[in-house]
């Protein structure tokens, strides 16, 4: 029997169903792969919440409680250390974890994006849920990694005055972290800065006026947002008026109920009118809406579902803050037991949903365990977390695929406009609060005009010498390599001086002689919030984001000699100057980050006109909203 040929359109619909079918794994691989979309809970996204939900035993539902630090830097899957978390996070079913970098002494080990991005996809794969993945990135990813855009601190941008820079920020960083596999911002601080002794909120903040943090909070949030990264409104409720960090110690707020509806609270309100994800509680003693001397936020009942979801309307997820802080552990006595059982049984009765690194995660899984067994807490309320969290993982379509693809990860993270972003916040923020019209600009090296011939010529020397006293922490830190580098650029001659503690008086006398031979002087004093941060002070152990004693006397003592000639440059915390009145010469960068001192840098020498204003008064120096 003779064959007959196929009609041509027939033979068309064939070939083109074999490369249909050719092309098909290659659509597949691309939908494996997590993207970045705004946050958003659809019908589907629920439904899944709540299958899943019926699925897990409740072993596997309290995991979901619990959040666990790890770290995003290069790990062989087959180390001792990776395999014990592997076997923690499987063993106690965790459902999210906080991903952070070692340190050594006062140095970070920040890592590459594309280290993060192969850490979290690892991570994805050992577990049985999609993990929620979260970080600390209130300056972006610069926290954290390497080769990415450097951002200010929060009071810096308020200090441009222009919340759309905040929105911007929101979605570089949301887009940035996505593409590596991080989901969840613990961002904004919706603190009210209104003690300039706080130790530990300062810079955080976007400054002391409630209307200024709820706008750059709120804005930060929608842009987040909006390009596929969760956000989280910390500390509620407010831990702006507290002189003690948390880490250290329980902080009080006192003040009375018209003054917290005034302040602390406003931010807060715009920060859920925005949509919000989630709010993190501190640990802080409000007496005003938790009497109890045994509460502090974390576990009031009166504080997360009295002031927070009834007042408020939060419906979010409500986070601890790390519950390995001495702020929550030191009202649980030894002799107690179970301390960290104890304390997340108690953050639960509250109302928390997700609990922070737990001083022990054994200790802590156990204590929720036994308590939802023997009738302490109804099972139900356990699921009413669980169901929260899993509608934040569905509303980022970790439902759908969890992973992200590596190859991406150089094509979104650090694009040359999102660096040059980050280097104009930084520039819009100097702010100029005093000068004399004596020591600003400090002139450059002028190089001598070219001679004919073959010898070359030596710079031309500025009879006027510079001197520059960088006081930090440490000075096996960073902090000052950035800002010396760019006044050597400019001012190859320039004698550059390091301080710190142990320094201070071993070096004070070339230090002051070098001064009083100067033309100009420059003081930059780097002084962020650091948890956990304590200096000596006439004598004592303080808790302050201020200078150590031995810096502070060498400091005057240079103002006492030179305070005409002197500019200072405050690298982080604006407050310095309330402690030294004689400054005549005074800019604020709000930042120690490579961008600010790249920023002062240029201020100091006449290229950049300072336009930043203050986001906070400075006592006795000059009002809010003040600049030269």
């Amino acid at each position: 029997m003779s064959s007959i040929p196929a009609p041509r359109s027939l033979l068309r619909a064939i070939a083109c169903l074999v490369l249909s079918i050719t092309l098909l794994p290659c659509h597949a691989a691309e939908k494996k792969y997590s993207t970045a979309q705004p946050v958003e809970l659809t019908k589907d996204g629920r439904h899944w919440a709540e299958q899943t939900l019926k699925k897990l035993s409740l072993e596997e539902k309290i995991g979901q409680l619990f959040c666990t630090r790890y770290y995003m830097d290069f790990e062989n899957f087959e180390s001792e250390d990776y395999v014990r978390f592997r076997d923690q996070l499987q063993r106690y079913h965790i459902g999210s974890v906080i991903l952070s970098v070692k340190v050594d002494g006062p140095l970070l080990l920040k890592s590459s994006p594309l280290d993060a991005a192969t850490m979290t996809n690892q991570l994805q794969r050992e577990s049985k849920l999609p993990l929620l993945v979260a970080a600390d990135f209130e300056r972006g990813l610069a926290m954290r990694m390497n080769d990415v855009p450097v951002f200010p601190d929060a009071m810096a941008f308020a200090a441009t005055g222009n919340p759309a820079n905040a929105e911007r920020f929101g979605e570089i960083v949301a887009e940035e972290s996505r593409a590596v596999g991080i989901h969840w911002n613990f961002f904004p601080i919706a603190d009210v800065n209104i003690n300039p002794n706080n130790p530990i909120i300062n810079t955080r903040s976007y400054g002391e006026d409630p209307a200024t943090v709820g706008e750059f909070a709120a804005a930060f949030i929608r842009g987040a947002r909006a390009h596929g990264m969760l956000t989280t409104a910390k500390h509620f409720p407010g831990h702006g008026d507290t002189g003690t960090d948390s880490h250290l110690g329980v902080p009080q707020v006192n003040a009375n109920l018209a003054r917290l509806q005034s302040v602390e609270l406003p931010p807060f309100k715009q920060a859920i009118a925005a949509g919000v994800d989630a709010v993190m509680v501190a640990h802080v003693s409000v007496p005003a809406l938790e009497p109890s001397p045994n509460k502090v936020a974390t576990t009031s009942e009166k504080v997360i579902q009295g002031v927070l979801r009834q007042q408020l309307g939060f419906n979010g997820v409500v986070v601890t803050d790390a519950m390995d802080m001495r702020g929550l552990t030191s009202l649980y006595p030894p002799q107690q037991g179970n301390i960290a059982g104890r304390a997340a049984v108690d953050a639960l009765k509250a109302g928390d949903d997700l609990l922070l690194m737990p001083s022990d995660l054994d200790g802590a899984y156990r204590g929720v365990l036994e308590a939802v067994q023997h009738g302490e807490i109804p099972e139900s309320r356990i699921d009413d977390s669980v169901q929260r969290i899993l509608e934040l993982k569905a509303s980022l379509g970790l439902n759908k695929a969890r992973e992200v693809d590596v190859q991406q990860v150089p094509h979104v993270v650090s694009k040359p406009e999102d660096m040059q972003f980050a280097r104009q916040v930084a520039d819009e923020a100097v702010t100029l609060v005093r000068s004399n019209g004596k020591a600003l600009p400090l002139a450059r090296m002028i190089p001598p005009p070219p001679i004919a011939g073959p010898y070359s010529t030596a710079p031309v020397q500025s009879s006027v010498q510079v001197v520059t006293i960088i006081m930090s922490d440490s000075v096996h830190g960073l902090w000052g390599r950035g800002l010396e580098n760019a006044i050597k650029a400019r001012r190859a001659d320039a004698t550059i001086f390091y301080v710190d503690s142990s320094l201070a008086n071993p070096l004070s006398a070339p230090i002051l002689q070098a001064v009083k031979d100067a033309g100009k002087v420059v003081v930059a004093a780097y002084l962020s919030p650091v948890s956990g941060k304590q200096v000596m002070v006439n004598g004592k152990l303080q808790n302050t984001v201020g200078l150590e004693q031995s810096q502070a006397y060498l400091f005057k003592q240079v103002m006492d000699l030179a305070a005409p000639k002197t500019v200072v440059l405050a690298m982080g915390n604006p407050y310095l100057a309330v402690s030294f009145p004689e400054i005549q010469n005074y800019i604020c960068t709000f930042s120690a980050a490579s961008s600010s001192e790249l920023s002062a840098a240029r201020v100091l020498f006449g290229e950049l006109q300072p336009h930043g204003r203050l986001p906070v008064t400075l006592p006795g120096i000059a009002p809010r909203g003040a600049a030269r």
